[in-house]
């Protein structure tokens, strides 16, 4: 409807402007053959224009019925200053208007004036009003003017069949540019259709695997790609979702079960009434309290994992890592207190949640001391803005190095020990949260290496230093 509205608008315009400007042309060469009339022959002399004046009828003459209808006459008057005509010929006579008896009045000085006018009868002429040239003295010059007309039905007939075609060819543009902009619009729109579908499809059977032709560059082929690129960022969301569940659900059951049977063994005990004796006990209470300890830390991390980004942790700070890395230090020596632990920190201050930066830290620490055997050393360093934890362990195998962030992903040979795999994964998102990145490799001569690359910012004041 905007495009046919539009053509409509347009070829009427241009309609308009082509029917005047033929009517100026067509009026343009009547005017022509109006000034040929009165250019033609010599003027004649002023007592013949007197006489010619005294001598002929105040009144119109007669209809006279002539061949070629009223669109051949020709029309030839002379009139005075008061009004009085003289007609000339059989054409029948031109209405006087004030305009002539002005130019007759003013016939020394005038240079005439063109008009529409009819005739006596009511048929449309073009009037050409000019002072009437005499040859003689000025004296005897009499106040007079001529009127010469053509007549104007051939030209109003030839712009009304224009009008009328116009009208018709603006018509059927009109009809076919709604035709053709409705055509237009639904090809164009087709894929917002498909999107449309598409989204009532998503909504009615949640099947993220539905995509969208897109093809091209415009508008409609960018807005499909980008409803495919959320289709699939929600079902790789999803398949992410399902497998955490999976994961976590595997890592609960190994606890949980031990749990349980520990539990049946000291409830058999207390309804048989059969004393477990007392070692046994206290090492069945022993794996009671680990396995409680394994399960809250594994709720922990799956807590810190399900959070949104904006809630994960509190407002990023200037914190110092140096200091957090010394914290953490303190925290691994209590776990490993048979392990050698070197450090050489420098200062290094960096943009980040200080709780999760610590837990970081210690994270990695704690992978370090896990991994050492006894006797072992761990070396610590802080140079540069980079923070390096370094084993002398088993080491990572290359197979095993993609997938150490991953969560619940744990190397086969570190499942016996104690872990849910989610320390790595958290550690990943915190440095990567505070735009670090973190990288494991094989150190030389055996073991882990950790690298932790954390942007720095300028030192804080000593008021605000933590």
């Amino acid at each position: 409807m905007l495009t046919a509205a539009a053509v409509a608008f347009a070829v009427a315009v241009v309609s308009v402007i082509c029917w005047f400007l033929v009517q100026g042309k067509l009026y343009n060469e009547v005017d022509s053959n109006l000034e040929g009339m009165v250019k033609d022959g010599r003027p004649p002399s002023a007592l013949a224009v007197t006489n010619v004046l005294n001598n002929c009828s105040r009144t119109p003459p007669p209809r006279q019925d002539i061949g070629g209808g009223p669109q051949n006459l020709y029309y030839y008057q002379l009139v005075e200053a008061d009004g009085t005509y003289c007609v000339a010929g059989t054409a029948p006579a031109v209405k006087v208007e004030a305009g002539d008896k002005q130019v007759a009045r003013d016939s020394a000085t005038s240079r005439g004036r063109y008009r529409n006018g009819t005739d006596a009868e009511g048929h449309p002429v073009r009037v050409l009003t000019t002072p009437m040239p005499v040859d003689g003295p000025v004296a005897v010059y009499p106040r007079v003017a001529r009127m010469v007309s053509l007549s104007l039905t051939d030209t109003r007939n030839t712009l009304n069949e224009l009008a009328l075609l116009l009208l018709g060819v603006s018509g059927l543009g009109v009809v076919g540019a709604g035709a053709a902009g409705l055509g237009i619009a639904r090809a164009g729109l087709k894929p917002v259709d498909e999107l449309a579908e598409a989204v009532e499809h998503v909504a009615r059977t949640e099947d993220l695997t539905v995509r969208i032709p897109a093809e091209g560059e415009d508008e409609l082929a960018r807005l499909s790609r980008s409803f495919n690129s959320m289709t699939a960022a929600l079902g790789d969301s999803r398949e992410r979702q399902a497998q955490l569940i999976a994961d976590a659900g595997h890592e609960l059951r190994t606890p949980l079960t031990s749990l349980r049977t520990n539990i049946e063994l000291l409830a058999r005990s207390e309804e048989t009434g059969r004393a477990i004796p007392p070692d046994d006990r206290r090492a069945l209470m022993s794996s009671v309290k680990a396995q409680m300890t394994e399960l809250a830390a594994l709720i922990g991390d799956l807590q810190e994992l399900s959070r949104p980004d904006a809630t994960r942790s509190g407002p990023q700070k200037v914190v110092a890592l140096h200091d957090i890395a010394r914290t953490a230090l303190e925290r691994a020596r209590l776990r490993g207190p048979e392990l050698v632990i070197t450090a050489d920190l420098q200062s290094w201050y960096v943009q980040a949640e200080p709780a999760a930066l610590e837990r970081a830290v210690v994270n990695v620490l704690d992978n370090a001391v896990k991994f050492s055997p006894a006797g072992g050393t761990v070396e610590v360093a802080l140079r540069r803005g980079e923070l390096t934890v370094r084993d002398h362990g088993p080491g990572i195998p290359s197979d095993d190095l993609p997938h150490v962030f991953e969560r619940f992903w744990r190397s086969p040979s570190a499942r016996s020990l104690p872990g849910s795999g989610l320390g790595l994964s958290i550690v990943a998102r915190t440095v990567q949260q505070s735009g670090g990145e973190i990288t494991l490799r094989p150190a030389p001569g055996g073991g882990t290496e950790a690298r932790i690359r954390i942007p720095g910012v300028p030192t804080p004041p000593p008021s605000e230093a933590p």
